[in-house]
């Protein structure tokens, strides 16, 4: 069973530069002191941010993989469902090879207002890539 899956996250919209998703907030989702957890937050983020990635990889030549997450928690919730958006911002070369992508990322609760918002980035990385860093691992043990 994936992370989506435990935490309920089903995709509403989705394209190569926005995607939307929501996720029920139960008491599963709780931290110790009755609200949600900023960790269920930050999953629903990050995978409206990979899907997007997912949209925009070739899959016969590269892998998608988020590399870096940046939220700010701005309120609690305690019911309803989360909406969670991802807007690609920019994307541009790696220097180490392949496509990184900067996506803006909000959390919104069933009023509308920000419960959290940050910027996650990702990357794609071409297979020829990934096999040549195997190549060095092996090389250095």
């Amino acid at each position: 069973m994936a992370l989506t899956d435990t935490l309920h996250i089903k995709a509403t919209d989705v394209c190569e530069t926005r995607v939307e998703a929501v996720m029920p907030i139960t008491p599963d989702l709780y931290q110790p002191h009755g609200y949600l957890h900023g960790g269920a937050t930050i999953a629903l983020l990050e995978t409206v941010a990979s899907i997007g990635t997912e949209q925009n990889t070739d899959f016969d030549s590269e892998r998608p993989f988020g590399i870096d997450v940046h939220v700010r928690h701005r309120k609690s919730g305690k019911n309803g469902v989360l909406r969670g958006v991802a807007e690609l911002d920019r994307q541009e070369p790696s220097t180490a090879g392949g496509i990184k992508q900067y996506w803006n990322v909000v959390a919104y609760d069933e009023d509308g207002d920000v419960v959290s918002d940050g910027v996650i980035m990702t990357k794609i990385v071409p297979l020829a890539r990934l096999a040549q860093k195997e190549q060095e691992r092996a090389a250095a043990r």
